[in-house]
């Protein structure tokens, strides 16, 4: 008998652009050399996957090419797409996506 669903720990899922990603070439992390979505992965370093808090997901382009920012989209609130700019602190960006590391219940 095969599985019809798994289950997942996210309480949301993150989408970003990885045209977007590519064409700044980093912008984040201490240096400012780390992608965005490599940036917010490593705020969850032991859990991965489905086992994570939150999914983080690469998207294709959706058309919209901001210029100097990356297109994020967050699954609790479609309707609002972020425009991040490099160079913006990932913790920041994280409280704007309301992004934890604790499970939720």
């Amino acid at each position: 008998m095969s599985r019809d669903h798994v289950t997942a720990n996210w309480s949301t899922a993150v989408m970003v652009c990885g045209k977007c990603s590519k064409r700044q070439g980093g912008g984040f992390g201490p240096k400012g050399k780390t992608g965005l979505l490599k940036a917010l992965r490593r705020l969850v370093p032991k859990a991965r996957g489905r086992k994570a808090a939150f999914g983080l997901i690469e998207m294709r382009c959706q058309k919209i090419c901001p210029r100097h920012a990356v297109l994020v989209v967050d699954g609790r609130r479609p309707a609002d797409w972020l425009l991040v700019r490099p160079g913006t602190p990932v913790a920041e960006v994280a409280a704007r996506l309301g992004l934890t590391t604790e499970r939720p219940d």
